[in-house]
Formats: C-alpha cells, structure tokens, sequence
C-alpha cells in the first residue's frame, strides 16, 4: 500500500476537491489497497459529508427565499451552482460499500441527496436529476439495514431474474411494508421500551421520503408517519417531510386519508395555514357562479371536516378573520366564511365520534346562549318559529352589545364577525321582515348592526332610522301587484343617494329581497337593479344576496319556481358585471 494514500488524513474542512478526488481514486474499493485508505478516511469524510449537508440545506433555504420572493418556483440551484460536480462525487460515495456502511454516513448521503431533488422540476435536465436521486436512494436502501445487509446486491437481483428498475421497485414496495409495520407494532408496544423506535430514526424516515413522495406504493408509509406518535413530547417528523406531504396534498398530486391529513394538520401549524391560505386563491381565482360551486371547492379541502377539532377550527377562523381585515370587508372573503361555517356545523352535527367536543370548546369567549342560537340550522326548526328564533337572537345580541363591559372595538369586532360566521340567520331575518308578520324593530335593528356595527356619531342609530323609513315604504307596496319603478323612486333614491355605505347596503338588502318576494316586484325587478348598478358601484353586492339567496332557497325546500327563474335572469346579467 502506499505509505502516501495511507498518511494523508489531515483534509481541511470541505475540501470538495480533495473528497472528489479520493472517491474518483477509491471507485468501489474493489482492491485491498483501496479498502485500506477508505476505512482510514472514514471519520473524516463522515465529518465533510456532515458539513457538506449543513451547507447545501443552507443553499437550497436561501435559494427557496429568493425564488419565493420572485414568484418562481422553489428548487436546489444555488447548491449545484456552487458545487457543479457534486453529482459525481454523491454517485461516487453511494456505490462504495465501505462508505456506506460506516457510521451515519449512508444517512448523510440520504439527506444530501434529499437536499437536491427538486419538488417542482422545471426542465429535462432536472426531471433527470430527480430520476437519479431516486435510483441512488432505492439503492442506499437495499445496501441499509432496514432491508439486506448485503453489500453486493446486484449479483443476487441477477439470481432473481429482475433487472435493476424491477428489483427496485419491488423493493420499495416491500420497504414500506417492513417500516409501516414496524412503526405501528412500535404503536401498539409503545411501553415496551426495548421496542420503541428511536425519535431520530423515525425523524431519518421521515426525510428520506421526501424525494419519493408522489409514489404511489409510498401512500401507506407516508399515512402511517403523520398518525405516528411516540414517546416523545417533541415532534419527531422532520419539518421539510411535512411540508412536502402538505405540498404535494394541496396540490393533488397525492391522496391521503381524512385522518392523515387532520393529523398532518394538527401536528404542523405551518401546513395548516397554507392549506388555509391556498382555499382562499382557490374561490378568490373562480367565477362565483353558485355558492354550490363554493361549497364544493371548501369541501374538497377538507377544512370543514378537520375542523370538527376545535384547535383547527380556532386556527382557521382566526386567519379567515384576519384576511377579512386585510381586504376591508370583501363580499368574497365573507362568502367563504359563512359556507365554510355552514359545513363545519354540518361536518360537526354528523360526525359519529361520542361524546362531540362542546361548542365552547370552538368558542370559548363568547356568550354561550348567542352561540347555542346561532348554531341551529334554519332546517330544524319550523319556517313558524323563524321569526320568534331571530327575535331572540337580536335580544341577546343586543343585549351584550350595549353592556358597558364591551368598550373596545376589538371587543365589538369579535361579537360582530361571530353573527357574520352564521350569516344564514342574517338572510332569514331580512326576508321575514317582508315575508311574515313580524314585530321590525328587533329584527332591523340586527341588520343594521350587521351593516354597521359601530355607533360612533350615532351611525347604526341613523342606519336604523334610514332602514325603519326604507321597511315601511316597501311594506305599503308589498301588496301591490302592478308596479313600476317610480313607485319605488323614494327606496332607488335612498341607494343611490346614500354616502354611508352601510345605509346603502342594508337599502339594498331589503330592496333586493321586495323585488324577489313581493307579487309586484318580480315585473320591475331587472329594470330597477339595472337602474341602480348603472349608477352605483353595487354590482357585487347585489350578485352575492342573489347567489346567497338561491343556495338558501335550495337547501330549504322553499324554492319558489318562479323567483329561481327571476334569480337565474338577474344573475347571468350581472355577472357581465362583477
């Protein structure tokens, strides 16, 4: 051997072209000179390989930011631009049975192998890349001690008759199914402590799926690590493996069980909230139109369904309530949440799991009775009780609102967006003002703290006032059965004369629900929104109580033929609009 390869073990810290050298010069250490020199070198390439990883995980981090930032996609470039050739030396290092079977270092060459794959490739060059990440991975694994211990592997894949391709996607296969095994025996003995899996092996699972994610023969590895819990109070996936099953999740390019996604959820804030964030670009980016295509897309996202656990519920609500800050109030973002909240109570009510969580458990602080209230569905109780049901709600409502305790606006806000959530009851309350005999005063004046909560200046007395006029009006008219728009000159102006925009909001509320429920109505109907949407910017606001309206009258069993036939005519106009 020469005494040279044999003394030179003193490598300054990442010396990449030392260390590619070296495993240019080793090959496979098919020779007893080269055996030597690789188990001499072992500890010191365990420590390059270490610092190499730290410092490609940093490059890929900073790459990430950068690209994020620019709108592009996210992927691996700074690292392979300031290590054009560590490919080779990867490829090199991987196919040394010495190398990996010493210590950590067949881990290591995982994680840095993990570290430039990209998740989203953009080009031929980078599927490639990605492809033979794979194959180096399947490899490692069949050189690991999870599968064979054998280091020579390809003549026993010949004995087997498979080519390599073959053998190693039965390997995977067989993989998973050791390992899922394995973590849920692990479940099941989890006061065993001989049998308990380490946190940092399952952790090094958890990594090395992230390349291999979208397999499918992956799928029941990847459910059997988010239900994984083990001793442990700290969380034992690694964060990049979490968001990369929450990633590949949103973007459909894997399907998970419920109760691994909840869990995923749970377990990650991170994911949730992008999960959260990802709903909203997805209704903000479609045509609204139905509030059944709505629901369809919140369904799909299973929010609704994970959030039947109050730490999910909280979590959601508070950013859909903070996105409803930001955008000032958007009709949209208000859509969202009162059919997000239709089927979470849905999700809720029909959910088999006894005892269900209490409702102060999704809302602690606020007033029991009021949430109680506001939690039944119009469907359970008679059409009869409508009236009184909202009466009692304006009370409570009422009630907490002129407390001398609620003084900040804050505190105000919170009781106003927890009405909003349950805007079902908002809808019933401005048709039965013109639909049944009803005592107005209570019922107004939930409405006109609806569109104007605050009363500083006395604004939502004189937002009463301004509805209490519109009410009567309308109801002198309700019964006429011919009419034209100047018998409604008094209402129009009131919507087009109006600065505040709450009066203005609430004006057309109750407008809008005259022309759809009075005999009259229905004859001026498109002639008087078209008057009012020229001249004011209420397009928007007219297509959401519509589009609300029709799904409520659908999912009521009150569908009235020829106010839908009206409602579809009124729609398909004003979506040129919107």
């Amino acid at each position: 051997m020469d005494c040279g390869m044999a003394q030179d073990t003193t490598v300054p810290k990442l010396n990449f072209e030392y260390w590619l050298d070296k495993a240019v010069e080793w090959g496979q250490a098919t020779t007893l000179e080269s055996q030597k020199d690789v188990c001499l070198h072992l500890p010191q390439l365990q420590e390059f390989l270490h610092q190499l990883y730290e410092t490609i995980k940093h490059l890929v981090l900073l790459d990430q930011r950068g690209k994020l930032e620019k709108q592009s996609q996210q992927g691996p470039t700074a690292a392979i631009q300031q290590f054009p050739l560590i490919g080779q030396l990867l490829g090199r290092l991987c196919w040394n049975p010495f190398v990996i079977g010493y210590d950590e270092s067949q881990k290591t060459l995982m994680w840095c192998l993990c570290c430039l794959y990209s998740s989203e490739p953009q080009n031929a060059v980078e599927l490639k890349a990605n492809s033979w990440i794979r194959s180096l991975l399947c490899h490692l694994l069949s050189s690991s001690k999870w599968e064979s211990n054998e280091a020579e592997t390809s003549t026993f894949i010949s004995a087997l008759g498979y080519t390599s391709a073959d053998y190693y996607c039965h390997l995977v296969k067989n993989m998973v199914v050791s390992l899922v095994t394995e973590l849920r025996e692990n479940q099941f003995n989890g006061l065993s402590i001989q049998e308990n899996i380490s946190a940092s092996r399952v952790n090094a699972i958890s990594i090395f799926c992230v390349p291999l994610i979208t397999l499918p023969d992956l799928t029941p590895l990847l459910e059997t690590l988010l239900l994984y819990h083990g001793g442990s109070s700290k969380e034992v996936l690694s964060s990049e493996f979490l968001e990369a099953v929450n990633e590949a999740f949103l973007k459909k390019k894997i399907s998970l069980p419920e109760s691994a996604v909840f869990s995923l959820w749970l377990r990650h804030l991170p994911s949730l909230e992008k999960a959260t964030l990802h709903l909203l670009d997805q209704v903000f980016s479609i045509q609204l139109n139905s509030l059944e295509e709505v629901a369809c897309v919140i369904k799909d996202s299973l929010l609704p369904q994970a959030a039947s656990h109050p730490a999910i519920f909280r979590i959601v609500n508070e950013i859909f309530k903070n996105a409803l800050m930001e955008t000032d109030g958007t009709s949209e973002v208000m859509t969202i949440i009162k059919v997000f909240t239709q089927l979470f109570l849905l999700a809720y009510q029909n959910e088999n799991k006894q005892p269900k969580f209490p409702l102060k458990a999704y809302f602690p602080y606020h007033h029991q009775p009021l949430v109680r209230s506001l939690v039944r569905r119009p469907f359970e109780l008679s059409t009869a009780y409508w009236s009184q049901h909202v009466k009692h709600i304006s009370d409570m409502l009422k009630a907490l609102v002129e407390d001398t305790n609620v003084s900040s606006l804050t505190d105000l806000f919170e009781i106003w967006f927890l009405v909003a959530c349950f805007g079902e009851w908002l809808d019933i309350a401005a048709e039965q003002l013109l639909k049944a005999a009803v005592e107005p005063d209570p019922v107004l004046w939930l409405l006109a703290f609806y569109y104007c909560p605050k009363n500083e200046n006395q604004q939502r007395t004189q937002t009463m006032v301004e509805a209490q006029a519109v009410y009567n009006h309308l109801m002198m008219l309700f019964s006429c059965a011919d009419l034209s728009l100047k018998d409604l000159e008094a209402a129009v102006r009131r919507v087009t004369g109006i600065e505040q925009c709450c009066n203005q909001r609430l004006t057309m509320h109750l407008l809008t629900n005259f022309l759809l429920f009075s005999s009259g109505g229905h004859k001026i109907a498109q002639e008087c929104i078209y008057h009012i949407t020229e001249i004011t910017d209420t397009s928007k606001e007219v297509y959401n109580l519509l589009i609300h309206t029709a799904y409520r009258l659908n999912h009521s069993g009150e569908e009235n033929q020829r106010t839908v036939k009206l409602m579809n005519e009124l729609l398909q106009k004003l979506k040129l609009k919107v």
